[in-house]
């Protein structure tokens, strides 16, 4: 009796548990949580996701790195910011890749991360975003899961529509989208329009090692370009940017920059571009910019700042550059996967305008053009369109596709996504996201072959949407499946600075090639050890350098003597495990920097100034094995000037 019981009462509480999570509910496809969500997000303990996701931390500087359909965060990686976590921009070997023609600068605004491809599919080795403040952008190994290298973008100001990728990886292309002047120089902003001009960069990726260069950049009218995207399949060759503001303001651009009933995509065709470098065509420009590269081998970054850029003029390169006229202050320009449409988000239009790769290669071939801008033609509108979306909703700002033929559209003002199909241009759903959505990610959406099982949501305000936290709320994320017929939402989930982009993967591209553990034997940093008995404290006149090891559960040395007040402490460490997961943390009491956190076979450097005479204890930072707390030392500062003798040892 008393089983029977307790078994009825555990029934009643699952129905009521279903009860309150359909509560509300407007169907199973649409409004509140379905009572099967949970489900579908849970990962089981010991079970992995089936997706990785990379989600931009905005004026943080960072991506972040989320499971799906957990949605779990596994993994901040810093990029332009400098990170406490992690050393990153504080220690010597990372610096050098936060260097600019500005000097050192440790923050950045990141907004697009952008998968590398291999004939138009995701392939899981690199990751690049862009830096939108001081125009930068950084490749992430995904190996390896760190920033190791990233590019400055001259003759730039506000690095937007960036860094996204062709079919095969050959460029990341890079747009401004502030008008500056060319070269920068002292001049009124009033001759906005006469003087300033808008740079669109084309970065060469290296197929194997995917080292980045500045290739070429051609120099624009000064209109704001604000995103991209790479042809693909027939459209493979050309690069698509969204732009506006041909009204070439300069002050009041919510009213001034939306008086022209039409905007433009410019159409770059990059293939003819090669061909007019290749014919000399290209003018040599002074520039400064830095090249920031980490060596895998030495585990340093180096700093090399460039002098020269190659740019090319459209009015002397005949066929490189066309404008497409597209519904006025367009944010997204997207391209389907086929290559054939490219879709134009016009901000303020209550539509959505599809454009035909095939129909603008026919405006171009019979010249059916609207006059010309600076030398560059345009298209005729009517001439191009393949397609309008009518009524999807209000403020379009973005579009990802999946493999089934159908499109998604964030609709900022109606705070929505709305499911249309390609070539038919029918609204077949539409799913609210609640508040002010921004961008959307499909994985693989913007590739040949989507992976079209889910679909994230990134939102500009959240409001009641989490726990208040004073004045800010967490910024958000959702996750919707979109296997069905219907959109389904699953759940939010706050990310970290405000997302404004992200891309998705699937586990399996990136799973086999992730690194372990860095080789001791591979390990050419200059001043790498690899065994206790080669550790040392060598004094160079007010240079003092600490060759050390650590592995569970000591470094060594770990009793160091004769440091003076006023020295420069290079503390160089070699975690010596080779074990995979098993870091080491290293900080010193008085440090003005941050800690270290060594992976295992890995050299990091941690500069320390010690200020005042005392003895001052350094601890391992990261949880390494039962015996962690233990794992410590010592160092003793004496005076400026005090002849007190160089002295190490371990368990002496």
């Amino acid at each position: 009796m008393k089983n029977k019981t307790l078994l009825i009462r555990i029934l009643i509480s699952l129905l009521g548990i279903a009860l309150i999570a359909s509560c509300g509910s407007q169907g199973s496809n649409n409004g509140a949580l379905g009572g099967d969500a949970a489900a579908q997000v849970y990962v089981a303990p010991g079970e992995q996701d089936e997706f990785y996701a990379f989600i931009s931390g905005g004026f943080s500087g960072q991506l972040t790195v989320h499971g799906l359909p957990s949605c779990r965060l596994l993994k901040t990686i810093p990029v332009f910011s400098v990170d406490g976590e992690k050393g990153y921009g504080f220690n010597e070997e990372t610096k050098p890749l936060l260097n600019t023609s500005h000097g050192f600068i440790p923050w950045d605004d990141s907004h697009h991360p952008e998968l590398s491809q291999t004939n138009g599919e995701t392939d899981g080795r690199w990751v690049f975003i862009n830096g939108n403040n001081t125009p930068r952008v950084a490749r992430v190994d995904l190996s390896l899961f760190e920033t190791v290298e990233i590019i400055e973008l001259p003759n730039s100001g506000g690095n937007h529509s960036s860094p996204f990728t062709t079919m095969n990886t050959e460029y990341v292309v890079a747009g401004t989208r502030f008008g500056v002047p060319v070269p920068q120089k002292d001049q009124s902003i009033k001759n906005y329009a006469s003087k300033f001009k808008g740079a669109l960069s084309f970065i060469k990726v290296d197929p194997e090692s995917g080292e980045m260069s500045l290739a070429f950049q051609v120099l624009m009218p000064a209109f704001d370009y604000d995103l991209a995207h790479a042809g693909k399949g027939k459209s493979h060759g050309w690069m698509f940017f969204s732009s506006y503001n041909t009204e070439e303001s300069h002050t009041l651009l919510e009213v001034n920059a939306s008086q022209n009933d039409k905007d433009f995509i410019a159409a770059v065709n990059w293939k003819k571009a090669e061909e007019f470098l290749a014919q000399g065509k290209a003018h040599k420009m002074p520039a400064r910019y830095a090249h920031n590269l980490f060596d895998e081998k030495t585990q340093t970054a180096t700093s090399t700042i460039m002098t020269e850029v190659n740019v090319l003029l459209p009015e002397e390169c005949p066929g490189l550059v066309y404008f497409m006229p597209t519904p006025k202050s367009p944010h997204g320009v997207d391209v389907n996967p086929t290559g054939e449409y490219i879709v134009g988000s016009g901000k303020l239009s209550a539509n959505l305008t599809a454009h035909s790769f095939t129909n603008m290669l026919d405006a171009i071939e019979n010249e059916k053009f609207d006059g010309d801008a600076y030398g560059i033609p345009i298209l005729n509108f009517d001439d191009t369109v393949a397609g309008v979306v009518e009524s999807g909703g209000l403020g379009p700002l973005h579009t990802e596709f999946d493999d089934r033929g159908n499109a998604y559209t964030s609709f900022f003002i109606t705070s929505e996504v709305v499911k249309w199909e390609v070539g038919t241009w029918e609204v077949l759903d539409r799913a609210p996201s609640y508040y002010s959505i921004g961008h959307l990610m499909v994985p693989g959406g913007d590739s040949q072959k989507p992976e079209g099982k889910y679909l994230v949501a990134m939102n500009k305000i959240t409001k009641d949407r989490f726990l208040p936290t004073g004045p800010e709320v967490a910024q958000s994320a959702q996750l919707y499946d979109i296997s069905g017929d219907k959109m389904k939402l699953l759940y939010d989930f706050p990310t970290m600075g405000e997302p404004h982009y992200a891309q998705g993967i699937s586990a399996g591209r990136i799973i086999p090639n992730s690194k372990k553990i860095f080789r001791l034997e591979d390990n050419e940093h200059p001043h790498a050890i690899k065994n206790e008995a080669e550790s040392k404290v060598v004094r160079n006149g007010n240079t003092v350098r600490v060759y050390m090891t650590s592995i569970r559960s000591h470094f060594a040395p770990d009793n160091i003597e004769g440091i003076r007040v006023g020295d420069e402490v290079y503390f160089h460490i070699t975690n010596l495990e080779q074990d995979y997961d098993v870091p080491h943390g290293f900080s010193v009491m008085g440090a003005q920097n941050a800690e270290l956190l060594i992976m295992p076979g890995q050299t990091e450097t941690l500069l320390w100034k010690p200020l005042y005479e005392g003895v001052y204890p350094f601890y391992c930072t990261d949880f390494c094995s039962a015996l962690h707390q233990e794992m410590q030392g010592y160092v003793r500062v004496s005076p400026k000037g005090s002849n007190t003798p160089i002295t190490w040892n371990v368990g002496g």
